[in-house]
């Protein structure tokens, strides 16, 4: 195993942050009017109450999203711009719950989408039964149904998990068929919890870059 110098690691880690700091902080926003309403989607990952409201995994940092993903789904309808929403939903015997508290059980008022975003409506329900939803049959037939999107508006939480994986794994899956797509993550509409090791910020940082680095379009905020 190489052997790593703490202190030469904590000084690079430090600078390289300061300079992920600042790009993220210079990111241009983007003004939803430039986008095509009939090639366009919002995804709005895990706003659930699990994530937000209640349970072993709620989180305020989530729970202060609800108003401004609630906004954007209304600006959405008024562009036309088709919209999902991601739910975690799971069974008691979820392998899941070997790395994390046992969370968003079928039927259970955790695995239900925020009043606030329920409210707006419009949207495709899907449930997933895992961190990354591209990977769930509905969401497969829904991309096979609806060929002509190409660009997806990604918002919710976790940006170092569930976000993350969806927004990287559906640009590898345009990127392996030749087909130019855009994934937009606004930071201001993503964000991810903070608890022990976990620190919200570092994490959402370094997952806002990594998806920068894996053709995400990262942008600071929507503009109606």
């Amino acid at each position: 195993m190489k052997t790593i110098d703490k202190k030469d690691f904590l000084s690079r880690s430090t600078g390289a942050l300061d300079k992920i700091f600042d790009m993220l902080a210079e990111l241009p926003e983007l003004k939803l009017e430039e986008l095509k309403g009939n090639n366009t989607a919002l995804v709005i990952v895990d706003m659930i109450n699990g994530f937000a409201k209640e349970g072993a995994l709620s989180s305020v940092r989530v729970y202060e999203l609800i108003p401004g993903i609630a906004g954007l789904s209304v600006l959405c309808d008024r562009l036309e711009i088709k919209k999902l929403a991601f739910a975690d939903c799971h069974t008691e015997e979820s392998p899941e719950f070997g790395a994390y508290p046992k969370h968003c059980i079928a039927g259970s008022s955790e695995g239900e989408i925020v009043d606030e975003i329920k409210k707006t409506g419009g949207y495709i329900l899907i449930l997933k039964n895992s961190t990354n939803g591209f990977l769930e049959e509905s969401f497969q037939k829904w991309l096979k149904e609806n060929q002509d999107t190409d660009t997806f508006i990604i918002t919710g939480d976790c940006t170092d998990i569930c976000v993350q994986q969806l927004a990287v794994t559906l640009k590898a899956w345009f990127n392996m068929r030749n087909k130019a797509s855009r994934i937009i993550v606004p930071i201001d509409m993503v964000d991810t919890y903070d608890f022990g090791l976990h620190d919200g910020e570092l994490m959402n940082a370094t997952a806002l870059y990594n998806m920068i680095i894996n053709g995400i379009e990262v942008v600071r905020g929507v503009k109606g």
